[in-house]
């Protein structure tokens, strides 16, 4: 009843309502992020494979200018960020937009979080279930450690929350989400400073199977 149904109502509703309380924060940070990000926008979209890998916009505020070097080239990241997008950032504020995803429902608001799209050929069989349900704001791998603990660690809890997702469980998560952005624990690099396609394939690589090297790289390029 509650994954089939209510799940997705109790969201809906929920967004809906804190929507109508925040606006004005919305519009404060959109006014701020417009000059701080010099004509760059304030949003920032980029595909995501949702619910049965269908593929979506997550949306996110753009937390960095579009400045480039002489040669016409992005500069680094920390060069482009911004003081309001380091801001919104260590505060998890840059995720608020999601909350349009959600309306949407392309998202939850606790589900294993949306990864990108060129990592879906390089999941085993079993981890291919975190996309058996819409992906989330925030999740039981998010509260559980963020970025310091490995791929292995998160993807074990994506398919934990899979198999066992209740009311109860998404209560749990969602306070201890607030705890954590209050406290504003595990906001910085962690562990996983490698992406999770070139983590998977040092796996396999020393696990001497090139094989799921070529099959999964075959599977990206199609």
């Amino acid at each position: 009843m509650y994954r089939r149904f209510l799940k997705r109502w109790l969201d809906f509703i929920i967004v809906f309502c804190v929507l109508l309380v925040i606006w004005p924060l919305f519009l404060v940070i959109m006014v701020g992020l417009h000059f701080a990000n010099k004509g760059a926008g304030v949003f920032f979209f980029q595909e995501r494979p949702g619910k049965y890998n269908k593929i979506f916009k997550v949306i996110k505020f753009k937390s960095m200018t579009d400045e480039r070097d002489k040669d016409g080239k992005l500069l680094p990241d920390n060069q482009r960020l911004t003081k309001i997008g380091r801001f919104i950032r260590s505060t998890s504020m840059d995720e608020l937009p999601q909350l349009f995803n959600v309306i949407k429902g392309d998202m939850s608001l606790i589900g294993p979080r949306p990864l990108a799209t060129i990592y879906l050929p390089y999941y085993d069989e079993k981890e291919q279930h975190r996309h058996d349900v819409r992906p989330g704001i925030t999740g039981w791998a998010q509260v559980n450690g963020r970025k310091s603990i490995t791929w292995e660690q998160k993807l074990a809890y994506d398919i934990d929350y899979v198999s066992n997702m209740s009311l109860w469980m998404d209560a749990k998560i969602f306070f201890l989400t607030v705890y954590k952005v209050f406290k504003r624990e595990n906001v910085g690099v962690g562990v996983d400073v490698i992406d999770f396609d070139d983590y998977r394939i040092a796996q396999w690589q020393a696990m001497g199977r090139q094989d799921l090297v070529d099959k999964a790289r075959e599977r990206g390029n199609r």
